[in-house]
């Protein structure tokens, strides 16, 4: 199975804490090192303050350990830890215009499900997308090629 798809069991607590300020990411968006980073640093999570107890913290840590990426796509931890960072994240995005991730709609390439109606349950493959409002006509004459 592809590894960035959302395990079938997912803590609550993940569900809880992640999705309440963005898509509850697959563990396998990431390379195991990059999640630890990201939950030894939470009190500093790119800009907030996403701190949890230690129990959680560890109940997570272990979980995104175990559905982390591998092969290929664990074999270099993206600039900052950011999934966005990573090569195929860039490289299936290549197309999209920086103008796109501004719109009110969008806000960020983090916020997944502006265009990806799937990325709450973990879908990101191309049957699940919707083009986000805004968009001049030459960036929806792209969005359709």
């Amino acid at each position: 199975d592809d590894r960035r798809d959302m395990p079938r069991q997912v803590p609550k607590a993940y569900r809880q804490e992640c999705a309440a300020c963005h898509v509850a990411y697959p563990p396998g968006m990431l390379p195991a090192r990059s999640w630890q980073r990201v939950m030894t640093g939470l009190d500093r999570h790119y800009g907030t303050d996403a701190s949890l107890d230690a129990a959680t913290v560890a109940r997570l840590g272990d979980w995104l350990q175990t559905h982390a990426a591998t092969g290929r796509h664990a074999a270099e931890a993206p600039a900052d830890d950011r999934i966005t960072r990573t090569a195929w994240f860039e490289r299936q995005h290549r197309g999209i215009e920086p103008a796109v991730w501004k719109l009110p709609l969008v806000r960020s390439a983090a916020q997944c499900a502006a265009c990806h109606t799937g990325a709450e349950q973990g879908r990101f493959d191309d049957d699940n997308l919707r083009m986000p409002a805004g968009l001049t006509a030459r960036q929806q004459r792209a969005w359709n090629d």
